[in-house]
């Protein structure tokens, strides 16, 4: 059935009268006579039937009248305008996804913020292991942050910082006797970091461009390993420039410029299309955008 007709089901059900339902729709006798012979023929019945000089409803449309009215209602309400959007009262669980140096410099000002703003909200991090699955496409995930290049095509995504890679060595490391160049960064023993176990990447094509090798003598899967494991040792790990200033102070690492021509990281945030335009997610991206890396990085 014709959904536009129940205005008009409506209008005639409560007037009983073709003339009084076409002024009530601000419309003409004649097209309103025209729907009515439509409805007759979907209903399967008459409707309204003459009486004299007056019009009476049919059992059938007795039955009809409180129906009509209460799915015209529940109609007004799918289409009104959705209430305004108040944080204080959101009750809802947001999943963000993102690698551990990201997660160990925003998790805590992110989750003090949404308390703060948004008491009823749950933060559930992810490792960006999820990567390996189309996450943000399934719902698995609502946010990713990091280095976008394995999303789908119709990912959203927004730009939030370019950032360099630095050296991080403990504070007493030989490295820092003397000035620093491209030989002695690669005679110094490294620490690679890799989910998978990977050993070689960027550094290790550039300091080829320069017939140099380094030796990659230990493999860990994150950030945070790496820099505990620089920490009580000789080894050297990398990490991103200006990002957990506080926990390299606290480890006792000092960062220094990595002595070759490396391309920055472009970090950006990254979501599913069908999010764009929820209040409640725009407003939460809002809030990892102020805490993530960018401008005044933790």
């Amino acid at each position: 059935m014709d959904l536009q007709l129940l205005p008009t089901l409506h209008a005639l059900l409560q007037e009983n009268s073709v003339t009084r339902a076409a002024e009530r729709l601000g419309t003409s006798p004649a097209a309103v006579s025209r729907t009515l012979a439509r409805l007759r023929r979907a209903v399967g019945d008459p409707l309204l039937v003459r009486a004299g000089q007056t019009m009476v409803p049919t059992p059938r449309a007795l039955e009809l009248r409180d129906q009509v009215g209460a799915v015209l209602r529940d109609c007004e309400q799918l289409f009104r305008p959705s209430a305004p959007f108040r944080a204080a009262e959101l009750d809802r669980t947001f999943i963000l996804q993102a690698s551990d140096v990201l997660l160990a410099g925003l998790a805590g000002p992110l989750t003090d913020r949404l308390r703060a703003a948004a008491p009823r909200v749950d933060l559930v991090f992810l490792p960006e292991s999820v990567e390996d699955g189309p996450a943000l496409r399934q719902g698995r995930v609502d946010v990713e942050l990091g280095v976008l290049d394995h999303l789908d095509p119709e990912t959203c995504t927004e730009p939030l910082a370019r950032l360099s890679l630095v050296g991080v060595a403990r504070a007493g490391h030989p490295l820092f006797d003397g000035p620093l160049d491209a030989r002695r960064f690669a005679a110094t023993d490294h620490i690679g970091i890799s989910r998978r176990g990977k050993r070689l990447g960027p550094i290790d094509r550039a300091l080829s461009g320069l017939g140099l090798r380094r030796r990659v003598a230990v493999v860990v899967p994150s950030h945070m390993s790496a820099m505990q494991l620089a920490r009580d040792t000789d080894l050297v790990a990398l990490t991103l420039d200006g990002w957990l200033r506080d926990t390299t102070d606290a480890l006792g690492l000092r960062t220094f410029p990595i002595p070759l021509d490396l391309p920055p990281l472009d970090l950006g945030m990254a979501w599913h299309p069908r999010h764009s335009a929820d209040p409640a997610h725009r407003w939460f991206r809002a809030q990892v955008k102020a805490v993530g890396p960018g401008e005044g990085c933790p």
